[in-house]
């Protein structure tokens, strides 16, 4: 499997934990592993009698912002993505998606009853409308090779992040990018997408991206094209966390949010992430908050326990 391309990590995962060396002798126990790794990882069981790896979902995924990954990367990454998919939606509580729900009118349903939209409430937001929201600390290759994917599977979907961030608003704007995947239809039934590369930095986008961008950015600040302008040409840090501070409550952007859409216009980033870090005060693990909360909405008993160990391995849970 690991000439294949998949991880150690990976492989170590999804191996399960009542094997021992002494199984290898059990043709019905080698035929227990060889479907439960296949199960996990998005492999055919049949071919790994002779030691070959097929892969189910490879043509399932379509990938954005491609770089340097090969064709067998591509399938690693579609299938594993798929097989732990349909995992967390099957634990995933009951609800109707994304599908078709405009981004003002998600905005507008978050703010009657949050200050605003960020990183927190559309997290619980996914959850509430049953479409898991998981920050993956294993991943499927050597590289990560990986910012965010989407699955559709059911009517909602799931939603696996991979980018590492220090600050909820770095990675609210991907969360509402793939949420808006979801919601435009940009991703079917049994199938996936990938976002190799942070949405933002992208030098090309394709008309799927410009459109999740938008959803994006109207779900976070009310309009696909923010216009932010600041009163002086110059400034530092500390003034402009100051001043995200005090709009903020005014426009119903979080000041994270509000500080990055400035260093979007003005490119001025090193004074945007320290205000970042004046704003929250100092970096955070992220993926904590966002496993923790999916620890709590993961029905455990829908899934076997087996496939439980995989997913708090895959999601480390046992150090959030």
């Amino acid at each position: 499997m690991r000439r294949a391309g998949l991880s150690g990590a990976a492989i170590d995962a999804a191996w399960p934990t009542w094997w021992q060396d002494d199984l290898s002798q059990s043709p019905s126990a080698r035929a227990e592993l060889r479907f439960a790794l296949a199960r996990k990882l998005g492999l055919a069981p049949k071919p790994l009698l002779g030691e070959r790896v097929e892969f189910v979902w490879k043509d399932k995924a379509k990938f954005k912002h491609l770089g340097t990954e090969s064709d067998a990367d591509r399938e690693v990454l579609s299938s594993f993505g798929m097989s732990v998919g349909r995992l967390l939606t099957r634990a995933a509580p009951p609800g109707r998606g994304f599908s078709g729900i405009g981004a003002d009118e998600l905005r507008a349903s978050i703010l009657r009853s949050n200050e605003y939209v960020d990183l927190r409430t559309l997290s619980q937001s996914c959850w509430a409308l049953g479409v898991p929201v998981v920050h993956l600390r294993v991943f499927p290759l050597v590289f990560k090779a990986m910012h965010a994917m989407v699955i559709g599977d059911r009517h909602v979907g799931a939603i696996m992040l991979g980018r590492d961030a220090s600050y909820p608003a770095l990675l609210a704007f991907t969360l509402a990018h793939e949420i808006g995947h979801l919601a435009l239809g940009h991703v079917a039934p049994g199938s996936a997408l990938v976002d190799i590369e942070d949405p933002v930095k992208a030098k090309e986008a394709d008309d799927e991206e410009k459109a999740a961008d938008e959803y994006a950015l109207t779900l976070l600040t009310g309009s696909p094209e923010p216009e932010i302008t600041t009163e002086m040409a110059h400034y530092n840090h500390m003034m402009l966390a100051a001043a995200v501070v005090q709009a903020a409550p005014q426009h119903r952007i979080e000041p994270g949010t509000l500080a990055l859409c400035v260093g979007h216009l003005q490119h001025n980033w090193p004074v945007v992430i320290s205000a970042l870090k004046r704003i929250y005060g100092g970096p955070v693990p992220i993926w904590k908050a966002i496993n923790t909360l999916a620890q709590d909405e993961i029905d455990w008993s829908a899934l076997m326990d087996d496939d439980r160990i995989f997913v708090e391995a895959l999601l480390k849970l046992g150090d959030v």
